[in-house]
């Protein structure tokens, strides 16, 4: 695996996102893109009213742009081999996946600001819009030659048929909206984000996967350019635009090497934060008005707790670093990779 079109990717999209925000959050400001605070989150968020939205403008730019060009670029370089090619395919419609989710996230950002209305899309609009987008993903992938085959770690494959695009197709939504739900400190999910990507430019050097440890290090150099901007105290918030395409680039990368499964694992931090929604919703309607959390998503309970948010980005960014580990060494033993 060649290191410096990993390296020369990461540092690109790094540099196009950092630039990027010297411009966007100028311009933000001044059409007043402000983000509204929910009444029902923590009062000490209140301060934030008004903080430019949509700075997820920033990785997408430059992840989209250091991909595609790279990917590109290694193919012609690397003499058009098939596997080259199958490997360039699953990216460049990943890619394509992620930015057809930041599109829905930008309607929804767009509804909240300019019209004025809080929540945006409804639940059911969102729904739609995501699973079409999965489904028209899922095709491309079949279309690429993509197998109805699920390998699971330290068992074995096993041909789920068509069982298997459905259940993808739930995986996809539920973790873009897993992503989507856990944006709500500064300086979290795209901490996590960058974590997450490391692990996947990880698996990609493990499974000799070139144009998959591209698209690996473009997110995670957009993710450190955009938090120049969105560390606490945040300048940007990404915005529903930046965390759907986040959790849509995610969902891409396992599939584009062929291991949707480490989702589970690699995602985990993600999950959690989606699950103690789920939980806080259902104890509170068994139990007529109680809660489980102080606040969910779960990061609302640690802000209740006391944690201040930067003691929050750290320790969620390194449980997030553990799991992409863990996620490599499974790859490794769970599959029986070599190394020759």
């Amino acid at each position: 695996m060649n290191v410096g079109w990993v390296l020369g990717s990461a540092v690109a999209s790094f540099a196009i996102a950092a630039l990027f925000g010297k411009w966007l959050v100028p311009f933000l400001k001044k059409v007043h893109f402000g983000q509204t605070i929910l009444e029902d989150g923590p009062k000490w968020h209140e301060k934030k009213q008004g903080t430019p939205t949509m700075g997820g403008f920033m990785f997408i730019l430059g992840s989209v742009v250091t991909t595609l060009i790279c990917v590109i670029l290694f193919y012609l370089t690397a003499g058009g081999s098939p596997t080259a090619l199958g490997d360039m395919g699953r990216v460049i419609a990943g890619v394509f996946m992620a930015v057809a989710y930041g599109a829905v996230g930008f309607i929804d950002d767009y509804i909240k600001v300019v019209k004025k209305r809080n929540l945006g899309l409804t639940a059911k609009q969102k729904l739609v819009l995501q699973f079409a987008i999965a489904a028209a993903y899922l095709l491309t992938l079949y279309i690429l030659g993509g197998s109805s085959v699920i390998e699971i770690p330290f068992i074995g494959g096993f041909d789920l048929g068509v069982f298997y695009w459905i259940l993808s197709a739930i995986a996809i939504v539920g973790v873009v909206n897993a992503v989507n739900l856990s944006d709500g400190i500064d300086g979290l999910v795209g901490s996590e984000s960058f974590f997450v990507a490391l692990g996947f430019m990880l698996l990609s050097s493990v499974l000799q996967m070139q144009c998959s440890g591209i698209m690996a290090s473009a997110l995670a150099g957009g993710c450190l350019g955009f938090l120049i901007w969105n560390f606490h105290p945040a300048k940007v918030f990404m915005g529903d635009t930046g965390s759907l395409y986040l959790g849509g680039y995610i969902c891409a990368l396992a599939y584009a090497m062929n291991k949707p499964i480490i989702l589970i694992l690699i995602a985990l931090p993600y999950l959690i934060e989606m699950l103690s929604v789920v939980l806080q919703v259902t104890y509170f309607k068994l139990t007529h008005g109680k809660r489980l959390f102080k606040m969910s998503p779960i990061h609302h309970h640690f802000e209740m707790c006391g944690w201040s948010e930067v003691k929050i980005v750290i320790v969620f960014g390194l449980f997030t670093g553990i799991c992409a580990i863990a996620s490599v060494l499974i790859v490794i033993f769970g599959f029986g990779i070599t190394f020759v």
